[in-house]
């Protein structure tokens, strides 16, 4: 199973930055990839969910000033099969139990201090998914801007994001830091 993440990691480095890097490298000067993979956190502890069991793959690649984000999960109760989720960046940690750690989406207009802030897929990174019937699904979004280093979040929410960014309910995320 590791050998097959390592190989999905690195796939997904040179589809994203057209180059072949070593895992956890730069692509190229001007570039740099972060990856998360562990164990999705509860947000929802005392409920039974569909990603108690799921696990995340993450790689973010900026390269000047735009980013290329990939989300992977696997391991989703089959009975979410054809149901689809919004997922987002959240400015804050991904912390077991509290939803409410995440803060709220990372917003590139709310960084720059604009008043008020746009919301939508140029200024956060949305990557709504549907669960396959294995339980798997994929994500992919290409924003224009690199987000700031920090303890940051990938938060799973129970709805598709509407137009206003909203998705409803926070039920797991995945940590992410660089």
């Amino acid at each position: 199973m590791a050998a097959i993440l390592r190989r999905t990691l690195a796939a997904s480095i040179v589809l994203l930055t057209g180059a072949a890097a070593p895992v956890g490298a730069a692509a190229s000067p001007n570039s740099k990839v972060v990856t998360a993979h562990d164990g999705l956190r509860d947000l929802e502890p005392d409920l039974s969910g569909a990603f108690d069991r799921a696990h995340g793959l993450a790689v973010l690649v900026s390269r000047g000033e735009s980013t290329s984000a990939i989300l992977r999960v696997r391991g989703i109760e089959r009975s979410a099969a054809g149901r689809s989720f919004g997922a987002h960046l959240h400015s804050g940690p991904c912390v077991a139990g509290d939803g409410a750690a995440a803060g709220p989406h990372y917003n590139t207009d709310t960084v720059a201090g604009k008043v008020p802030p746009r919301v939508n897929r140029s200024t956060e990174v949305w990557l709504d998914f549907t669960v396959g019937p294995s339980g798997a699904a994929n994500a992919m979004a290409v924003v224009p801007f690199t987000p700031l280093p920090g303890n940051r979040s990938i938060v799973i929410h129970e709805k598709p994001t509407d137009h206003h960014g909203a998705a409803g309910a926070r039920l797991a995320c995945l940590p992410l830091s660089w």
